[in-house]
């Protein structure tokens, strides 16, 4: 089997020696080059599977290499060599196709983690090639031209190391996107670590992302690592960036361009090999104009956007993924699959879903448990613009479905649907106490079916 080849371009001598050296040792075969000129020879003469090249060379620009390769090999990933704490340069470098970047001087551990990144994208791709089967962006359900574009972005992303920012309003699926392009990537085979932004409390959130030693607080027992040193080798997703209070929003902005966290306590720092993904419902754009996030910030964790599009404007894409979501919960509860009727499906498509995909698997999960039989009727699915169904049968109320029981008080500060829930909950257990927790004789009495009380008895968390 022929060695892996790397070609290095750098007009200065010391970093081509150096580069020559340590990928030699990684027995990779190494060709330079000193400006675009003789890069552009090698280029024509030799395939290579990865490609180093310095930003500023005598005859050009390391850039207009990058789009040279984008261009004419399209499947080596290059990285660009740029000065320290050249973040510009870097992200220039990544929007138009590095596929990552190292800072002079050279930290030889990064050099290394880069590489064998690289060297497994470039492998990936040529045994995806070989390979028969596409199955890229499958879990992403739909037919419609903004799902199609979406799943081609995904597949050219997973093949590049630059931050990428997913925006899309809530429910619409920015986790799963952030995943396929982990799982589509060099990186799949390390972990995938997401997070929530907005859920870490800020006196937290310093020690959840970069860990700390045992003793460096009141409370610290043990050592403990970090978000960034769970996600080493692999990719960390950070979900509601927004939420980032001012303060982590610089020490993300340093951890992100040195690759290297400092746990609290800690006397050195730790090198990290993280890919950054980041996720959004908010206008980022609005909150740095407002002074809520950090600009330098967001040009560096927004050096590629995807928009994931609300569902309403995905078309026919409704129909295609309530079929499916209705064969997995029906699979999940062991029933016979449940479809929808015409007139279910078209009170769906002139939903307009505020909640998008998320709240379709609500209504259908809600609907699956009303249906009386194995199709989905309009009043199963019980939007907005419908009359709720009564827990009770038909005639009945649901404070008074086949119980006795009184309604309950309401509170004008109690939330509407906290009042129905209670109200629910008590017609539920007095029908359940009155046939001695027979739950087929319990639904039954309340005149609804088995299917829908145990929809109930799960959603109102009763044993």
């Amino acid at each position: 089997m022929s060695k892996q080849s790397v070609l290095v371009v750098d007009d200065e001598r010391d970093i081509r020696e150096l580069l020559t050296i340590t990928l030699g040792r990684m027995d990779l075969e190494v060709d330079a080059a000193s400006n675009v000129a003789e890069a552009r020879q090698l280029l024509g003469e030799n395939t290579y599977d990865l490609c180093f090249t310095d930003m500023r060379l005598p005859d050009g620009s390391g850039q207009d290499l990058i789009e040279l390769i984008a261009e004419q090999h399209p499947d080596m990933p290059v990285a660009m060599i740029t000065a320290y704490g050249n973040v510009d340069a870097a992200v220039n470098a990544l929007k138009a196709g590095a596929f990552d970047f190292v800072s002079k001087p050279v930290d030889i551990k990064v050099l290394r983690n880069l590489v064998q990144t690289a060297l497994r994208l470039s492998e990936e791709r040529r045994n995806s090639e070989e390979s028969e089967e596409a199955p890229i962006g499958s879990r992403l359900i739909g037919s419609s031209s903004a799902m199609q574009q979406v799943r081609t972005t995904i597949g050219k992303l997973a093949r590049s190391q630059a931050p990428v920012y997913i925006s899309g309003e809530s429910g619409t699926g920015k986790e799963l996107a952030a995943r396929l392009i982990h799982e589509q990537g060099p990186r799949a085979g390390a972990p995938f670590v997401p997070v929530n932004c907005g859920a870490i409390p800020s006196e937290l959130m310093e020690s959840e992302f970069f860990g700390h030693m045992k003793g460096s607080f009141t409370g610290a027992h043990a050592d403990k690592e970090g978000l960034f040193q769970a996600a080493h080798g692999g990719t960390l997703f950070l979900d509601e960036v927004a939420e980032l209070p001012l303060h982590m929003q610089v020490k993300l902005l340093r951890v992100i361009q040195e690759k290297a966290v400092r746990p609290i306590g800690g006397r050195g720092e730790v090198t990290v090999d993280v890919r950054i993904l980041s996720a959004t419902h908010k206008n980022l754009a609005e909150l740095v104009e407002q002074g809520h996030f950090r600009q330098d910030l967001f040009y560096r964790i927004n050096v590629i956007e995807l928009q994931i599009p609300p569902l309403r404007d995905r078309g026919d894409d409704v129909r295609e993924l309530a079929d499916v979501i209705l064969e997995r919960l029906s699979r999940e509860n062991g029933e016979s699959p449940v479809s929808l009727s015409e007139d279910a499906f078209a009170a769906l498509h002139t939903y307009t879903f505020p909640g998008n995909v998320r709240e379709l698997e609500n209504i259908l999960e809600r609907a699956l448990a009303m249906c009386e039989g194995d199709t989905v009727q309009p009043d199963d699915l019980m939007l907005p613009d419908h009359a709720p169904r009564s827990l009770g049968a038909p005639g009945t109320s649901a404070t008074a479905a086949s119980t006795e029981a009184a309604p309950l008080p309401h509170n004008s500060d109690q939330p509407l649907d906290d009042y129905i829930s209670n109200l629910e909950r008590e017609a539920i257990m007095k029908a359940l106490e009155e046939t001695r927790y027979n739950k087929t004789a319990a639904a039954r009495k309340l005149g609804i079916t088995f299917r829908a009380l145990r929809y109930k008895l799960k959603k109102l968390d009763i044993d």
